[in-house]
């Protein structure tokens, strides 16, 4: 009582009024339990966090129905990409069921097309191109080749990068310098002119693009990869590994690569929309998919030309582009956020 009464805040008259029962337990009589949690495990808990991300499930869903369409649209329209006829040449988009509203009616600068070209039962959903190819067929097409150079650029970033990146950055010492300088030199050639020596040797197309990934495409991975190797191989687990005698590559493919595989994920999902844009490039200016095939840079680079006259040519393949590589980065930064402990938000 004494220590009560020396607080300044208290005054002895307040001190007097305390009884026994002020200083009796609140949950004397009940019962005290520990709460228990669910365990969840690693795949959920990324999941979780990944669905929070409202911006990388949108990107996900994008991806998804692009992929789709990418698949069944040339199957649906009807029309064969590679199929030309002068008569419908350049006719704007007409989709049926709605061009009665005055969507995608098939008029231009206030004609309508269809009747001018005399096929007015004729539907082609995202118009023609100057030879009279359905666009909706050859768009869907050349999404095909876009998606087959994003997984050739994750395979050769996991293939080639990552182990690159893992061997020379858990042996070091003149290994590592050999292998760095060996990649300084190979990522000091730009990527324009490996495909224009490629193309010497090999017919332009997807093969050629593929191989210029190869050559230089895997360089950031290895980088990266070889940092966080640096980071793991002086930790406890890898010298406890060393001491009961595990080979090297034992080392390196089975105690440190499970550590960073999900950051390594994460960098190959942003080596995709570059990829892609890419292989649109190369399309564009002509090192790239040949014509009859069709990609989205070769159909960008087709209606450039007629831009002015027939807009609708080249906006259809911008439009996916765009879409195409947005979403791919938004899902590779949802990803990134769902992966990375630090950037979880609860």
């Amino acid at each position: 009582m004494d220590m009560i009464k020396n607080k300044p805040f208290l005054t002895d008259e307040k001190v007097d009024d305390f009884t026994a029962e002020d200083f009796v337990f609140v949950h004397r009589n009940e019962e005290l339990l520990d709460e228990a949690y669910t365990a969840t495990s690693y795949a959920k808990d990324v999941w979780m966090h990944f669905k929070k991300n409202k911006g990388a499930v949108l990107g996900a869903i994008i991806i998804i129905v692009i992929i789709l369409l990418a698949i069944i649209g040339p199957m649906i329209s009807g029309y064969k990409g590679d199929a030309i006829n002068l008569d419908v040449q350049s006719l704007p988009p007409r989709i049926q069921g709605i061009y009665k509203l005055g969507i995608f009616s098939g008029y231009e600068k206030g004609v309508d097309q269809y009747t001018a070209h005399g096929v007015s039962q004729a539907f082609y959903w995202f118009g023609t191109d100057t030879n009279g190819r359905d666009l909706f067929t050859r768009v869907w097409e050349g999404t095909r080749v876009s998606l087959i150079i994003a997984l050739s650029a994750v395979v050769i970033d996991i293939v080639i990068g990552m182990s690159y990146g893992l061997i020379s950055g858990y042996f070091g010492g003149k290994v590592d310098m050999v292998m760095q300088r060996f990649m300084e030199i190979l990522n000091g050639i730009p990527t324009l002119v490996v495909v224009t020596l490629l193309g010497l040797v090999l017919p332009p197309g997807i093969t050629s693009i593929v191989f210029a990934l190869m050559i230089t495409g895997w360089i950031g991975m290895a980088r990266i990869s070889r940092a966080e190797v640096l980071k793991l191989k002086e930790s406890e687990f890898i010298l406890a590994s060393r001491t009961l005698g595990a080979k090297n590559f034992s080392i390196i493919f089975k105690e440190v690569m499970p550590n960073i595989f999900g950051q390594l994920i994460v960098m190959s999902m942003f080596s995709i929309p570059n990829a892609i844009f890419t292989e649109a490039f190369l399309s564009f200016v002509g090192l790239g998919i040949q014509a009859p095939d069709a990609s989205l840079g070769s159909l960008i680079s087709d209606g450039y030309k007629s831009l002015t006259v027939h807009p609708h040519i080249i906006m259809s393949a911008i439009v996916v582009l765009a879409l195409l590589m947005l979403s791919f980065n938004l899902f590779a930064d949802g990803i990134r956020d769902a992966f990375d402990p630090n950037q979880k938000q609860r």
